[in-house]
C-alpha cells in the first residue's frame, strides 16, 4: 500500500510533538492535575446550588460549606504544583530545541554559512526556541484541558437547563467560528515577526563586526538605517500580530459577555413563569461565568500553538541544512613522515558562480616548501578551504600521502592538516586560550617553545597578564602583526603534517617577516608546507613555487625558473621591485 507524505502543515506539528515526547510522562502528570483543578472547579457551582437550596429550606449548610472550602483549597494546590511542574518542563523543553540547534549550527558546511546571515540563525536559538518552548507545553496543556473543561461545563450547563445551554451554544458557535477565521494567520504574522527579527540581528552582526571600517567611512547612519528598517518590518508584524490578538480577545469576552446577557433575559423569564427555580438559574450562571476560564485556555493555546508552528518551520529550516557529521571524531595523533600534497584535475565553482579552480594539478612534495603565488582572484584561497575539506571538489581528487582525503573524516584532515586564515581571526579570550584553541592538552614547554619559534615570547613576557591577557573581541587589542604571529603559534602547536599559510607574513614588519621565515623553514622538518604570498620577496627561496592564474596553474617551478619562463611571473616581480624592469632604448 502507498504511503503519503505528511503535509506541510502535518510536518511542523509532529516536529512539534517530537519535542514534547521526551517530556510525555511529567506532561501526562501536569494534564491530570490541570484536570483534576478544572474538576475542582466545576464542581464549585454544584456546591452553591446546594447551599443555595438549603438556604431556602432553612436546612444546615455546614457539611456543604466544609465541601465548598475543601473544593477551594484543592483547586489552589493542584494549580500551584501543576504551573511550577509546567515552567519546571518549559524551561526543559527550550534547553533541548537550543542544544540541537546550538549543535547544528556549529557543525553546519561552510557553503550552507556561505548564504546564511549569522544574525538570522542566532534569532532562531534564541526567540523562535522560546516560542516552540510554549507551545509544546502551556500550548498542548491549555488545548486538552480547555477542551476538556469546556465539554464538562456544557454536560453540566446540560443537566442544569437544556434551554439555557441551547442559547449559550448558539452564542458559541458564531463567535467560535469568527476566532477559526483569525487563528490561522497568527502563525504567518509571527512567521514574518520572527524573520524580521532575525534581519534585525544580521543587520546589528553586520555593522558591529565589522565596526572599525563603519565609522572609519562615516557609515553609522547607513548602517542605522539599515538595522532600524528591520525593525520597522517586525513592528509592524507585531502590530499585526497584535491587530489579531485583539480581535480574539474581544471575540473571547464576548462569549462570556452575550451568553450571560441572553441567559439573563431569557432565564429569568423561566423563573418568573415558574419553568426554572432560581437556584438553578444561579448554578447556571456560575457555569456559565466557568466558561471564561476554559475558553481563555482554548484560545491562549491555539494562538501559542499558531506562533510555535510558525517558529518551528525557521527551526526546520536548520534542520535541512547540511551539517558535517563527521567532525566529533576523535583523530588518531598523525605519525611517520611529511606526506606530499596532490591535487589531481581538480574543478571547483561557489554557487551560482564560475568555476574558480579548472582542471587544477599539481604535487607539493613531502617536507618541502610550495608557494603559491599570482593575481588576486587566481584561486589560491579555493585551494587551501578544499584542503580543509570546507569544500568538496565538484571534479577530480585531492590527495594526502596518495589517499584521497574524501575517505577520511573532516576531523582526521584537520587534525593532519593545520590551516592559518589571512586575516587571522582570533576568539574573545585569553592569549593562553588562543593558543590553547587547536591543541587544548599542550604544556607550558611546548607553549614557550612555539612562542620562541614566532617571536611572540618576549611580547607575552612584558604583558602585565603574560599568557592570560585578553585579546579582546576578534582580538581586537592585538596589531595585525601580533594576531598572525599567534595563529601561526596556534597552528604550530597542533603539531600538524601539513601546514597551510594564508598571506602568514602580510602584516609583519621586515625583521619579524625574517624570523617568521626562518620559523616557517624549519617547520619543513616537521610538515610539509604550503604557502600563499603576494609579496614574492618572502617566497623567493621557496622550494616550489605555483603559479595560479584565472583557476589554472599557469606555472610551476624556482624563482628562477619562473623568471625565465613566464612573463606574468616577471610583471608581478618586476611590480614588486624583484628585479629591474627592462629599459627602452
Amino acid at each position: 500500500m502507498d504511503t503519503q507524505e505528511p503535509s506541510t502543515a502535518q510536518r511542523p506539528l509532529r516536529a512539534l510533538l517530537a519535542y514534547a515526547r521526551p517530556h510525555r510522562r511529567i506532561l501526562i502528570l501536569i494534564l491530570v492535575l490541570t484536570l483534576l483543578g478544572s474538576a475542582a472547579a466545576l464542581a464549585q457551582p454544584m456546591v452553591i446550588e446546594s447551599v443555595l437550596g438549603a438556604l431556602m429550606t432553612q436546612g444546615s449548610m455546614r457539611n456543604t460549606l466544609l465541601v465548598l472550602v475543601g473544593l477551594l483549597v484543592a483547586s489552589t494546590a493542584l494549580t500551584a504544583v501543576q504551573t511550577w511542574l509546567s515552567e519546571r518542563t518549559a524551561e526543559r523543553v527550550v534547553f533541548q530545541a537550543r542544544r540541537g540547534l546550538i549543535h547544528r549550527l556549529i557543525r553546519l558546511r561552510i557553503p550552507e554559512l556561505d548564504r546564511t546571515e549569522p544574525g538570522g540563525l542566532t534569532t532562531r536559538v534564541t526567540s523562535d526556541s522560546t516560542l516552540v518552548q510554549h507551545a509544546a507545553t502551556n500550548g498542548v496543556i491549555q488545548l486538552v484541558d480547555g477542551s476538556l473543561h469546556l465539554v464538562a461545563a456544557i454536560v453540566l450547563m446540560g443537566l442544569t437547563s437544556l434551554q439555557l445551554l441551547g442559547i449559550t451554544s448558539a452564542v458559541l458557535v458564531v463567535v467560535g467560528l469568527a476566532i477559526g477565521v483569525v487563528m490561522p494567520r497568527v502563525r504567518r504574522v509571527t512567521t514574518r515577526a520572527q524573520e524580521s527579527v532575525g534581519d534585525i540581528g544580521a543587520a546589528l552582526d553586520r555593522s558591529l563586526g565589522a565596526a572599525r571600517t563603519v565609522k572609519a567611512n562615516g557609515a553609522e547612519g547607513r548602517e542605522t538605517s539599515r538595522a532600524v528598517a528591520a525593525a520597522h518590518r517586525a513592528y509592524q508584524a507585531g502590530l499585526t500580530g497584535a491587530r489579531y490578538h485583539a480581535v480574539i480577545a474581544v471575540l473571547s469576552g464576548m462569549i462570556v459577555q452575550m451568553s450571560f446577557l441572553a441567559v439573563i433575559g431569557f432565564g429569568g423569564a423561566l423563573v418568573a413563569t415558574g419553568r426554572l427555580d432560581l437556584a438553578s438559574l444561579i448554578a447556571f450562571l456560575l457555569y456559565l461565568f466557568n466558561l471564561g476560564g476554559p475558553i481563555i485556555s482554548l484560545v491562549t493555546g491555539t494562538t501559542a500553538l499558531q506562533q510555535g508552528l510558525g517558529a518551528l518551520t525557521r527551526i526546520e529550516e536548520v534542520d535541512q541544512m547540511g551539517t558535517e557529521d563527521d567532525v566529533d571524531l576523535t583523530p588518531r595523533q598523525p605519525t611517520g613522515p611529511p606526506p606530499a600534497v596532490e591535487l589531481r584535475n581538480v574543478t571547483f565553482g561557489y554557487a551560482d558562480r564560475a568555476p574558480a579552480l579548472e582542471k587544477v594539478a599539481f604535487v607539493a612534495p613531502a617536507g618541502a616548501l610550495t608557494a603559491v603565488v599570482g593575481p588576486s582572484g587566481g584561486g589560491k584561497t579555493t585551494v587551501f578551504s578544499l584542503l580543509q575539506r570546507f569544500y568538496d571538489p565538484d571534479e577530480g581528487e585531492i590527495l594526502l600521502d596518495g589517499m584521497d582525503i574524501r575517505s577520511l573524516t573532516r576531523a582526521e584532515v584537520r587534525r593532519r592538516i593545520a590551516y592559518v586564515e589571512q586575516d587571522a581571526p582570533m576568539l574573545a579570550g585569553t592569549i593562553r586560550e588562543n593558543l590553547l584553541y587547536s591543541a587544548p592538552d599542550a604544556g607550558e614547554e611546548e607553549v614557550a617553545e612555539v612562542l620562541r619559534q614566532t617571536l611572540l615570547d618576549k611580547y607575552v613576557a612584558g604583558l602585565p597578564d603574560g599568557l592570560d591577557t585578553s585579546v579582546g573581541a576578534r582580538g581586537v587589542v592585538l596589531s595585525g602583526g601580533e594576531r598572525q604571529r599567534l595563529a601561526i603559534a596556534r597552528a604550530l602547536l597542533r603539531r600538524p603534517q601539513v601546514l597551510l599559510l594564508d598571506e602568514a607574513t602580510a602584516h609583519l614588519d621586515g625583521r619579524s617577516e625574517s624570523a617568521l621565515r626562518r620559523t616557517v623553514e624549519r617547520a619543513t622538518e616537521q610538515c610539509t608546507v604550503l604557502l600563499i604570498a603576494h609579496r614574492l620577496s618572502t617566497v623567493t627561496s621557496a622550494d616550489q613555487l605555483l603559479l595560479l592564474d584565472r583557476g589554472q596553474v599557469r606555472a610551476a617551478g624556482s624563482h628562477s625558473e619562473l623568471m625565465d619562463s613566464d612573463s606574468l611571473y616577471r610583471e608581478l616581480a618586476e611590480t614588486q621591485l624583484l628585479t629591474p624592469a627592462p629599459t627602452g632604448s
